[in-house]
Protein backbone atom coordinates (compact mmCIF):
# COMPACT_ATOMS: atom_id res chain seq x y z
CA UNK A 1 0.00 0.00 0.00
CA UNK A 2 1.24 3.16 -0.71
CA UNK A 3 2.28 5.37 2.42
CA UNK A 4 0.48 7.99 1.42
CA UNK A 5 -3.05 6.46 1.45
CA UNK A 6 -1.82 3.91 4.72
CA UNK A 7 -1.72 6.87 6.77
CA UNK A 8 -5.28 7.88 6.21
CA UNK A 9 -6.50 4.08 6.84
CA UNK A 10 -4.80 3.17 9.86
CA UNK A 11 -4.65 5.44 12.96
CA UNK A 12 -2.09 5.39 15.94
CA UNK A 13 -3.29 2.30 18.28
CA UNK A 14 -2.27 2.25 21.99
CA UNK A 15 1.00 2.01 20.95
CA UNK A 16 1.85 5.35 20.13
CA UNK A 17 0.26 6.49 23.44
CA UNK A 18 2.42 7.82 26.28
CA UNK A 19 0.72 5.12 28.84
CA UNK A 20 2.09 2.58 26.13
CA UNK A 21 5.65 4.26 26.41
CA UNK A 22 5.44 4.46 30.38
CA UNK A 23 4.58 0.65 30.44
CA UNK A 24 7.93 0.18 28.68
CA UNK A 25 9.65 1.95 31.58
CA UNK A 26 10.92 -0.78 34.37
CA UNK A 27 9.54 1.14 37.11
CA UNK A 28 6.25 0.84 35.37
CA UNK A 29 6.20 -2.55 33.76
CA UNK A 30 4.17 -4.36 35.94
CA UNK A 31 1.44 -2.32 36.13
CA UNK A 32 -1.73 -2.88 33.41
CA UNK A 33 -3.10 -0.68 31.05
CA UNK A 34 -5.64 0.81 33.15
CA UNK A 35 -2.83 1.67 35.80
CA UNK A 36 -0.82 3.05 33.17
CA UNK A 37 -3.57 5.30 31.67
CA UNK A 38 -4.23 6.13 35.48
CA UNK A 39 -0.23 7.30 35.37
CA UNK A 40 -0.95 9.09 32.11
CA UNK A 41 -3.17 11.34 34.00
CA UNK A 42 -0.64 12.66 36.86
CA UNK A 43 2.59 13.03 34.62
CA UNK A 44 3.84 16.07 33.10
CA UNK A 45 5.60 16.93 30.18
CA UNK A 46 8.63 19.24 29.57
CA UNK A 47 10.52 20.15 26.87
CA UNK A 48 14.27 20.92 26.84
CA UNK A 49 16.73 22.58 24.38
CA UNK A 50 19.66 21.11 24.29
CA UNK A 51 22.33 22.82 27.03
CA UNK A 52 19.49 23.75 29.05
CA UNK A 53 19.70 22.62 32.64
CA UNK A 54 16.87 20.37 34.04
CA UNK A 55 18.05 20.58 37.46
CA UNK A 56 21.25 21.14 39.00
CA UNK A 57 23.36 19.97 42.05
CA UNK A 58 21.90 20.98 45.24
CA UNK A 59 18.50 21.60 43.96
CA UNK A 60 16.35 19.74 46.60
CA UNK A 61 14.52 16.88 44.37
CA UNK A 62 10.85 16.82 43.60
CA UNK A 63 10.47 14.07 41.26
CA UNK A 64 11.51 11.83 38.59
CA UNK A 65 11.77 11.89 34.82
CA UNK A 66 11.63 9.60 31.52
CA UNK A 67 13.49 10.76 28.07
CA UNK A 68 10.48 10.35 25.67
CA UNK A 69 12.95 11.65 23.53
CA UNK A 70 16.52 13.29 22.64
CA UNK A 71 19.59 12.38 25.35
CA UNK A 72 20.37 13.73 29.08
CA UNK A 73 23.78 14.13 30.03
CA UNK A 74 24.12 13.00 34.29
CA UNK A 75 26.85 14.89 36.03
CA UNK A 76 28.73 15.13 39.48
CA UNK A 77 31.68 17.40 40.73
CA UNK A 78 34.65 15.51 42.09
CA UNK A 79 36.31 16.93 45.30
CA UNK A 80 38.04 19.28 43.28
CA UNK A 81 34.61 20.63 41.71
CA UNK A 82 34.99 19.56 38.40
CA UNK A 83 32.90 17.98 36.79
CA UNK A 84 32.33 14.58 35.99
CA UNK A 85 30.31 12.75 33.11
CA UNK A 86 28.43 9.78 34.86
CA UNK A 87 25.92 9.49 32.58
CA UNK A 88 24.48 9.91 28.67
CA UNK A 89 20.85 8.83 29.31
CA UNK A 90 18.37 8.27 26.02
CA UNK A 91 14.89 7.78 25.29
CA UNK A 92 13.13 5.04 27.74
CA UNK A 93 16.24 5.82 30.34
CA UNK A 94 14.92 7.38 33.57
CA UNK A 95 16.89 9.41 36.45
CA UNK A 96 15.65 11.29 39.72
CA UNK A 97 13.81 8.63 41.10
CA UNK A 98 14.76 9.08 44.75
CA UNK A 99 13.30 12.28 44.95
CA UNK A 100 9.78 10.90 44.45
CA UNK A 101 10.02 9.17 48.27
CA UNK A 102 12.12 11.94 49.58
CA UNK A 103 13.25 15.92 49.37
CA UNK A 104 16.93 15.54 49.42
CA UNK A 105 19.28 17.95 47.76
CA UNK A 106 20.32 16.38 44.01
CA UNK A 107 23.14 14.97 44.00
CA UNK A 108 24.47 15.28 40.19
CA UNK A 109 23.18 18.22 37.65
CA UNK A 110 21.30 16.83 34.73
CA UNK A 111 21.60 18.68 31.15
CA UNK A 112 19.62 18.39 27.96
CA UNK A 113 22.52 17.38 25.24
CA UNK A 114 20.07 17.65 22.25
CA UNK A 115 16.06 18.88 21.69
CA UNK A 116 14.50 16.42 24.58
CA UNK A 117 10.93 15.85 26.24
CA UNK A 118 11.22 14.38 29.55
CA UNK A 119 8.01 13.07 31.49
CA UNK A 120 7.93 14.07 35.23
CA UNK A 121 6.17 12.15 37.45
CA UNK A 122 6.44 14.49 40.98
CA UNK A 123 6.53 13.81 44.53
CA UNK A 124 3.32 16.15 44.61
CA UNK A 125 1.30 13.96 42.45
CA UNK A 126 2.30 10.77 43.78
CA UNK A 127 1.08 11.87 47.47
CA UNK A 128 -2.06 12.97 45.98
CA UNK A 129 -2.21 9.83 44.03
CA UNK A 130 -1.73 7.81 47.17
CA UNK A 131 -4.55 9.84 49.22
CA UNK A 132 -7.38 9.37 46.24
CA UNK A 133 -6.04 6.32 44.48
CA UNK A 134 -4.52 4.04 47.29
CA UNK A 135 -4.52 1.05 45.41
CA UNK A 136 -3.16 2.43 41.95
CA UNK A 137 -0.55 4.39 43.80
CA UNK A 138 0.79 1.71 45.49
CA UNK A 139 1.32 -0.12 42.86
CA UNK A 140 3.39 2.46 41.18
CA UNK A 141 5.36 2.46 44.51
CA UNK A 142 6.00 -1.32 44.37
CA UNK A 143 7.74 -0.89 40.78
CA UNK A 144 10.27 2.26 42.34
CA UNK A 145 10.94 0.17 44.94
CA UNK A 146 11.52 -3.03 43.24
CA UNK A 147 14.05 -0.62 41.09
CA UNK A 148 15.48 1.31 43.64
CA UNK A 149 16.04 -2.40 45.17
CA UNK A 150 18.02 -3.58 41.63
CA UNK A 151 19.80 -0.29 41.23
CA UNK A 152 21.00 -0.76 45.31
CA UNK A 153 22.16 -4.07 44.92
CA UNK A 154 23.80 -3.63 41.92
CA UNK A 155 25.95 -0.64 43.42
CA UNK A 156 26.43 -2.81 46.70
CA UNK A 157 27.79 -5.36 44.01
CA UNK A 158 30.56 -2.98 42.64
CA UNK A 159 31.70 -1.39 45.94
CA UNK A 160 32.34 -4.90 46.98
CA UNK A 161 34.09 -5.60 43.32
CA UNK A 162 36.17 -2.74 43.97
CA UNK A 163 37.46 -3.11 47.33
CA UNK A 164 38.70 -6.61 46.46
CA UNK A 165 40.30 -5.14 43.53
CA UNK A 166 41.73 -2.93 46.69
CA UNK A 167 42.92 -5.31 48.36
CA UNK A 168 44.00 -7.33 45.99
CA UNK A 169 46.37 -4.22 44.81
CA UNK A 170 47.59 -3.50 48.31
CA UNK A 171 48.50 -6.93 49.24
CA UNK A 172 50.42 -6.85 45.87
CA UNK A 173 52.38 -4.18 46.52
CA UNK A 174 53.28 -5.94 50.60
CA UNK A 175 54.61 -8.95 48.70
Amino acid sequence: MNPLWSNIFRKPGYEGTLAYFLGTIPTFATLGRRDLVFLESIIHLRNYNPGETVFSEGDIGSGMYIIRSGRVRIEMKDEQGVSQVQADLEAGDFFGEIALTTPRPRIATATATEQTVLVGLFRADLLDAIRKHPAMASKILLGLTRVLSERLQHAGLRLREQSYAHLKSVQEDQA
